[in-house]
């Protein structure tokens, strides 16, 4: 079912209308002006057969016109004369062909491609953001909305959906040929050596500083019979050893262990990817640790404090979030306005979006035209393109007069002439 869509009239409007009613009134005023002419000069010959025939003609002309403007919009003197009313009733197909001249000449990809190369997006981007009050501007509004979207993510909501959805697809996926080609890349990188070192610097620093705790965790493993002194003395040479073997392979790149180290995830990496026993452990071991109850409920408690903590640093003007925020903003604006290179990478990005929106929505877009145009009361929709167009289809009317009565005198002299 059609629903009939009444156009409201604004201030705009109002004076449209009466603009139009204005030319409407010039364009009426010739056509009385010629038609007293006309009768004014019945009858009579020589120049005044002229100004009769001129007149004449401007009537005709005059007459033709408005019948050919008015035909657009209405009956005629509301007459149904055939092929009048021509918007009230052919609205619709109006509508197809306008959404397919728009589709056709305006949402073509290298129109959109062409169109924003001369805009220069990038660059203007870039200029405004550069300016710090601009991208202090971005930032607070960013921020704003950034905190807007954390408040409404709802805890229970991110649990069920790790519960529900993220856990059950990592325990489905195999883990092991995952973690076998990042542990070889890791190593074919050497990209290792950095956590090993810091490793090795955290161990020396807590045996350094928890010898008494290193020294009661051997002594509960001594055995009972031994004499205490004899466990300390023990315990100590431990500790001592472990210092500097530790120490050791801290300043020596080239150290055994470090070697032995590296060959043992060499051949951790090459079991993951190929030894079937490996691989079923590491698939136990991940099953265990997802499907452990404290994962969720530990997992939930960093994402509820990372949550606090990013509301706290979002809601603070002046804190360092946003002051970094504002100052990459600034940085990258000004590096968009003098690198060429960035700005045809960022140029590309957005036209390439903008096309394929267009491809993937542009039916949608230009439908809305059809769509909306049916749903217009075919009178109303008449009368409010009357309104915006009108007034210059009453210059139609005007020359029609114009013309008319030139060509009238025309024809009469060739007449004279001729007969």
């Amino acid at each position: 079912m059609s629903i009939d869509l009444v156009l409201p009239e604004g201030a705009a409007d109002a004076e449209r209308r009466r603009r139009l009613r204005r030319m409407r009134a010039v364009a009426l005023g010739l056509l009385l002006f010629a038609a007293a002419v006309y009768v004014a000069t019945l009858d009579r010959g020589g120049f005044w057969g002229y100004v009769n025939a001129g007149a004449e003609a401007s009537m005709v002309g005059a007459i033709a016109d408005w019948f050919a403007v008015t035909a657009l919009f209405r009956h005629p003197l509301g007459l149904p004369v055939p092929h009048t009313a021509l918007i009230p009733k052919r609205k619709d197909e109006f509508g197809r062909s306008l959404e397919d001249f728009f589709a056709d000449n305006f949402l073509q990809e290298d129109i959109i491609r062409g169109r924003l190369a001369e805009a220069r997006i990038s660059a203007r981007a870039g200029e405004w953001v550069a300016e710090p009050a601009n991208a202090a501007r971005v930032v607070a509004e960013g921020s704003q909305l950034l905190a807007l979207g954390v408040r409404r993510l709802r805890d229970a909501d991110v649990e069920a959906l790790v519960a529900e959805v993220l856990i059950p697809r990592l325990v489905a996926e195999p883990v092991a040929p995952i973690a076998g080609n990042l542990l070889a890349e890791v190593l074919s990188d050497d990209a290792h050596h950095g956590l090993v070192d810091l490793a090795l610097e955290e161990g020396h620093h807590w045996l350094v500083h928890n010898q008494e705790t290193f020294a009661q965790v051997l002594s509960e493993r001594a055995p009972w019979w031994a004499p205490d002194r004899l466990n300390e003395v023990v315990t100590d040479r431990i500790h001592l050893e472990a210092v500097r073997w530790i120490a050791d392979i801290r300043a020596d790149p080239q150290h055994r262990a470090r070697h032995a180290l590296d060959s043992l995830l060499h051949q951790l990496a090459e079991d993951l990817l190929t030894r079937p026993e490996t691989q079923a452990r590491a698939e136990r071991l991940k099953v265990r640790l997802l499907e452990h109850p404290q994962l969720l409920a530990s997992g939930m408690a960093v994402f509820d404090a990372f949550k606090r903590a990013l509301l706290d640093a979002l809601a603070d003007d002046d804190g360092p979030l946003r002051a970094r925020a504002q100052a990459e903003l600034v940085a990258f604006g000004h590096r968009l306005t003098t690198d060429r290179a960035l700005q045809e990478r960022c140029d590309a990005v957005v036209a390439d979006a903008a096309v394929f929106g267009v491809r993937r929505y542009g039916g949608e877009l230009t439908g809305v035209i059809t769509h909306t145009i049916e749903r217009w009361d075919g009178e109303e929709a008449a009368e409010r393109i009357e309104l915006h167009v009108g007034r210059d289809l009453q210059f139609i009317r005007i020359n029609g007069t114009i013309v008319g009565g030139l060509v009238g005198v025309l024809i009469h002299a060739v007449t004279t002439v001729l007969v």
